[in-house]
């Protein structure tokens, strides 16, 4: 029992993690023997999804027999890995960069930032491992702490076809030392307009059926007890060289031990459709978590068509109807964008629709962002901005009417007006700051009820205080 809690306490910090700005910050020294120019480097993965997170992992194993610390002052290098989905990812990137030319660093950059876009401003001059190039990190550091700029953005392809990347055979460290992360493929088939990871991946990318196998058998053996698959997309996986998903997955159910469990990754609706009998067997199975992140985006078909997202609203809900109905326990997670340029108010509420009907237990929310370099970002866009108010006691918890006094990058500044139409959603005013909620009093009435008598109201601190009194007074008697 102790050993499923620990593991059920692993499991649920690990998923929340994806939610923290800052995920997976390693650091990794190395020692004047190995590098003779300078003492120390930093490794920074920043904002980054599962799928990048191996690759960090695998960077910081690259460094594995040399010092290690978490004090990015002393480093003379910074190795900052980056994701692309979101502004505000992009953004942390970039000042992590400008923060380390400030104090003098060598930086070296790496993950979907530089790769989606090589040319932006902020990356000139600096040294890129492209995303398929990370088994290279040592090389492009030992050149940038030379002086020299080195940028690797190809492929590896066996033969004509695009594989998935860095040999899964490469040695790694783990975070986690209970989980094993391993992605099965890169890149995805989809186009959609909001996107710019399809930039950075490309084209679907598969890892060969035998080399995921090894390694996820060589992981058990290392005291690993959960496999999480990731990718852009499981559920395309094996579609460029001739096998498919669950062939995959039922190889590695074989090879997991008992009391130890399988995890797969996120899958968009229209790739796992012509799978779903086989996917309900494999997520019913005893070794494999009862899982599955299937993401919606919208509950509105015109919006769905305006993402060229590649399935309907009812094709999604037979995924959930199908799963829910042949796996006892089933948990199916899903995420949505608000405001994308399309969305009416009436495609939103459909979307409410949709996820009032299925009450999902994992529901991932995001604003929509103009990625650059994407369709999307060209359409007009809906107003988004947060606005601000005074910080007053009086508007606690109230939604009020404002005007906007002034503008800045990321909110606009408003002043209530017209109180009279400021309205309290809540049941009461809330408590005030600091009173404990859930603290009650002690009622005692003066009068008698059914023979019994009550008191009028004392505060238990009276009790209390009354107690304490007492006792200090009997203290000095004796």
């Amino acid at each position: 029992m102790s050993l499923m809690l620990v593991r059920s306490m692993t499991q649920y910090l690990e998923s929340r993690q994806s939610l923290v700005l800052g995920l997976l910050r390693l650091y990794c020294a190395r020692t004047q023997r190995i590098f003779p120019q300078h003492g120390t480097a930093r490794i920074d993965d920043l904002d980054t999804c599962f799928h990048d997170r191996p690759h960090a992992l695998l960077v910081l194993s690259l460094y594995s027999g040399r010092a290690q610390h978490h004090d990015k002052q002393i480093a003379d290098l910074w190795l900052l890995n980056s994701c692309t989905v979101k502004n505000p990812a992009e953004d942390h990137f970039r000042n992590e960069i400008e923060a380390g030319q400030k104090q003098g660093k060598f930086v070296v950059v790496a993950g979907c930032v530089p790769q989606g876009a090589p040319k932006t401003d902020f990356l000139r001059g600096l040294s890129v491992v492209g995303v398929q190039q990370i088994d290279r990190v040592v090389e492009v550091v030992e050149e940038t702490l030379k002086g020299h700029t080195v940028r690797l953005f190809g492929q590896k392809k066996d033969g004509r076809r695009k594989t998935g990347g860095a040999s899964l055979l490469l040695p790694k460290v783990r975070k986690n030392p209970l989980i094993e992360i391993i992605p099965i493929n890169t890149g995805c088939l989809n186009q959609c307009t909001y996107c710019k990871t399809k930039h950075a991946r490309g084209e679907l990318g598969s890892y060969p059926p035998d080399q995921i196998v090894q390694r996820a058998r060589q992981s058990f053996e290392e005291g690993v007890c959960e496999l999480w698959l990731t990718s852009e997309d499981t559920g395309t996986y094996g579609r460029d060289i001739g096998t498919n998903l669950p062939e995959l997955l039922w190889q590695l159910v074989e090879v997991i031990p008992d009391g130890c469990m399988m995890r797969v990754g996120m899958t968009n609706p229209p790739y796992i459709l012509e799978h779903l009998e086989e996917m309900a067997h494999i997520l019913s199975h005893p070794r494999v978590f009862s899982f599955l992140h299937v993401p919606v985006q919208s509950g509105s078909d015109a919006v769905l068509t305006d993402m060229k997202r590649e399935y309907s609203c009812s094709d999604f809900q037979r995924v959930v109807d199908f799963l829910t109905d042949r796996v006892p326990g089933v948990t199916i997670a899903t995420d949505i964008i608000c405001g994308f340029p399309t969305e009416t108010e009436e495609d939103f509420q459909e979307t409410l629709r949709l996820c009032h009907k299925n009450k999902f237990p994992s529901l991932f929310v995001n604003q929509f962002y103009p990625r650059p370099g994407t369709p999307a970002a060209r359409m007009p866009r809906i107003p988004t901005q947060e606005v601000l108010v005074p910080l007053q006691a009086e508007l606690l918890g109230k939604m009020v009417t404002v005007q906007i006094t002034s503008s800045h990058k990321h909110c606009m500044m408003g002043e209530p007006v017209n109180e009279a139409l400021w309205v309290s959603p809540g049941l009461s005013s809330p408590l005030p700051p600091g009173q404990v909620s859930g603290a009650t009093n002690l009622r005692f009435k003066t009068q008698a009820m059914d023979g019994q008598v009550s008191f009028s109201l004392v505060p238990f601190t009276c009790i209390f205080v009354l107690l304490a009194v007492l006792a200090r007074f009997m203290w000095f008697l004796f």
